[in-house]
This record gives C-alpha cells, structure tokens and sequence, in this order.
C-alpha cells in the first residue's frame, strides 16, 4: 500500500481547496467535509431525515457546559448508530498496558533511570497496536481523570477486522521508526518519524502497518485535553503554529464483516464482536477530531544574548491541570536550532523540578547527554531529583568558544507532568535499563579552592 493508498473498500472526501493530500489545515477549528454530496446536513444538526438514510449522532469530547473556548463537539452522519457497534462485553489480558493507578511496592521509582532503545521486534512476531504497547511509567489516576502513562509501541503487523477505542484517555503519539496508518471514525491519518499525531478519547479506530516494524512513544493522556500553550510575550507566532497542524477529511467504510472491538476503561480491556465495520461516519462537522503534525515545521523561540531560558520555551502541547501555569502534560521538542549565547554555559543547566519529566530520543545526540543517549531510548527523572549535563558536556560547553553554532541533526521531546511518574514491572525488569547511568555524574569533580575568579 503506497502512502496515500486508502484500504480496500474506504471511500473518502474529495479533496477541495484548504486541504493537502486529504487533510484540512488548522488547530481547534470547527471543521466540516463530506465523502459524499450532500450528506452533511446544512442549517442544523439533527434533521427529521438525513440524507442517504444516515443516522445523525454527537460525539461529545468535553462537558455540555463547558466554556466556548473549551467545548469540544462533533456531529456525525455515519451508516449506523455507535449503539450497533457494540454487544455483549468480556473482559480481555493486556498484559504490557498499565493504568494508573499502577505503583508496585517492590519496584522503586525514586532515582535518575535511562533506557537503551527497547529492541525492535523481529519481523515474525505478531505484535498489533495493542498487543505492542509497552508501558513504562504511569502518574496520577485515571478513575479521577488526572495523570498520565508513557508507553513504547512495537508494530510489527496490521489489524485486521479489529478496531479500539479507549475511554480513559487521549493518545499522543511520536514515531521513531517506520510508518503507520490510523484509519479512524473521521478520517485517515498516516504518520512517520519527526509527525506525531492525536487520537481524542473515545474514537475509535484500526492501526495498519505501512513500513515496520514500527516503534515509537506514546503519551496517554488521562485529563483535559492537548491544547496550544499561551505565548505570551512571544506574540502570535513561532512555536507550534495552528495552521501546520493536519485533520483528515471524512473516509468511511461500508462493509459486512465479522469485527472485533476492543475498548480501553478505567485501566482494563474488554472486547465485544460485531457484524460490520465501525467506521461508518460519512460526513461530519466540529472541532472534535484526530490531527497530525510535522515537528520539522516547529519553530524554536531562545535566548540570543545570554543565559540558557527555561525548557518550558521548547513546548508544543499543553495539557492544563487546572492550576494555572502548573501542566497535568507538557509536551516538550528539543530540535535543530542555532545556538548564539554570549558568555553562557549553552546547555541545560544543573537543576531540580518540581515536575517529573520522561524525555525520549528520536534521531540524533542531545546537546546534555551526548554519550549514552541513543535513538529509541528514554529517560526519567523524577520529581525533585537533580539532573543535568554529564561530564563530558559540562566540560565541553565549558570551555568551547561561544560563536554561533548550529545544534543540527537531532530531535528528542519530554513527557513533562506535575505528578511523580512510577515505574512498571516491565520498565523496571524487562525494557533495557542502564545500570549505571547515575555513574555519568560521578565523574563531575570538585574545583571550588577558596581563591577567587573564574576557573
């Protein structure tokens, strides 16, 4: 299947002008497409009849009464109603994908822990979307809807007349190798390493293979949704612009098979059978809805004086918490960018954070830890545990002189949340810990002598 090759049977809008390569351009916006003429209703919602027998339902993404700016709603016009899409339950085993709540008394969280990359399957392995995932921290709780989990998904084959939807969270999703299709309720979404895409909470959706096996990150999200950060001072561009991010035009299909639904609830699985595709939806309206982005179009904003500024200038997503200015997510990029400060040590500097931040790398060396960092691989450091550069870096930036330099080829991110990230048994045991990743400090020697000056 080539890149914008729909799967046998799917039928998609045509596309118009505003859109590329079958999608529509925009963060948040109330959108509107049709894969067929006319089947969108004009005027109103819900009429008496809807045009080719369609049935009219809503897909609420927030409360009824939430404010304007936050209230997050679809219409949709699909074949059947979501009530045919489901049956009798049973309870399933996932065993890799944990929930939080999820903290284990014999499994010690507290410490600065790194990862090599978790190996890629071989290609005989029968690893889907579910069965891959991979949890390695859970933080909150997902029964109060605060909190979050990271996992690494290892894709090796398609789902085949199996679709998912989860009630607990939305999904972030960062490739690091091969490409994977999301043919969901609203659309198609094709994703690559340097994309990553969002899959809102109670979607549901099938995830085919387009070149693997594939592995990536995942941040699920238990709380308020993924939003644009304020700017501030920044003003009204740079960072993550609006229109760099893509929502899929409608795609349905209309097929008669026997299909499995999976589904995701307070932390457990189940699956129901059915006699026909889920994806149905043949035209629909809103603001609730997949998208992917291009991280290359992400515009880094820093310091070009002195003084290395905060990481929080690096975000791209924001999850609030509630409290102002205290995330339940950030979404952090450390990308390409020019470094120019004068006088400053350029790295990040030394510290302890009241937020528990997971970083992962997907192609090339952090400017913090050029050593020991691989591609693939992760790293967490908790709540009010001191971090920073390793030896080499510290002494490096040191001593290097300060002209202009561009910090190319490379690209990590952070899973950043204002609660304690605990790890999982298989975080803890089976994925590829660095035993001695807390010796990279060790070597940072003492050169205070009690004489002034600059040493």
């Amino acid at each position: 299947m080539t890149k914008h090759e729909l799967p046998r049977g799917m039928v998609r809008a045509t596309i118009t002008t505003g859109t590329h390569e079958g999608y529509m351009p925009g963060f948040g916006n109330d959108f509107e497409t049709e894969a067929l003429p006319g089947a969108l209703p004009q005027g109103q919602n819900s009429p008496q009849k809807c045009n080719y027998g369609l049935y009219a339902e809503q897909l609420s993404g927030t409360a009824f009464t939430a404010p304007r700016g936050q209230n997050e709603r679809t219409w949709c016009y699909r074949i059947r109603p979501s009530v045919r899409h489901t049956g009798a339950f049973a309870a399933i085993s996932v065993p890799y994908w944990k929930t939080a709540p999820n903290v284990l008394p014999e499994v010690i969280s507290l410490g600065q822990y790194r990862w090599d990359p978790v190996p890629l399957p071989a290609a005989d392995e029968d690893l889907t979307w579910i069965t891959g995932m991979r949890t390695m921290t859970t933080a909150g709780d997902v029964n109060t809807q605060v909190g979050m989990a990271s996992h690494i998904y290892l894709v090796t084959r398609s789902m085949q007349d199996e679709y998912f939807f989860s009630a607990d969270s939305e999904l972030l999703i960062v490739p690091q190798e091969g490409r994977l299709r999301f043919c969901t309720e609203l659309g198609v979404i094709d994703i690559e390493p340097k994309e990553i895409a969002i899959i809102p909470r109670g979607l549901v959706y099938r995830v085919e293979v387009l070149e693997g096996p594939a592995r990536g990150f995942v941040c699920e999200n238990y709380g308020q949704k993924f939003d644009l950060p304020g700017r501030g001072p920044i003003g009204a561009n740079c960072l993550a612009n609006p229109r760099d991010f893509k929502t899929p035009v409608a795609a349905f299909e209309d097929r008669e098979v026997r299909s499995r639904v999976i589904i995701k609830w307070c932390g457990r699985f189940h699956e129901t059978w059915i006699d026909h595709s889920p994806l149905d939806v043949v035209a629909w309206h809103g603001n609730y809805c997949p998208c992917k982005y291009d991280l290359r179009t992400y515009s880094p904003v820093g310091a070009i004086l002195f003084d290395h500024p905060d990481p929080s200038i690096f975000t791209v997503l924001t999850a609030p918490s509630g409290q102002e200015g205290t995330a339940n997510i950030d979404f952090v990029l450390f990308r390409e960018r020019w470094m120019v400060a004068e006088h400053s040590f350029r790295p990040p500097w030394y510290h302890k954070n009241i937020m528990s931040e997971l970083m992962g790398n997907i192609y090339g060396i952090y400017d913090a830890k050029p050593q020991g960092f691989a591609p693939g691989g992760m790293s967490l450091h908790n709540c009010m545990l001191p971090h920073g550069p390793d030896r080499n870096a510290f002494e490096g930036a040191s001593n290097a002189e300060l002209k202009p330099e561009k910090l190319d080829e490379t690209m990590s991110f952070m899973f950043e949340t204002r609660f304690p990230q605990h790890l999982t048994e298989f975080a803890a045991k089976e994925a590829p810990m660095q035993q001695d990743y807390i010796e990279v400090w060790h070597q940072l020697e003492k050169k205070f002598d009690g004489t002034p000056g600059v040493k």
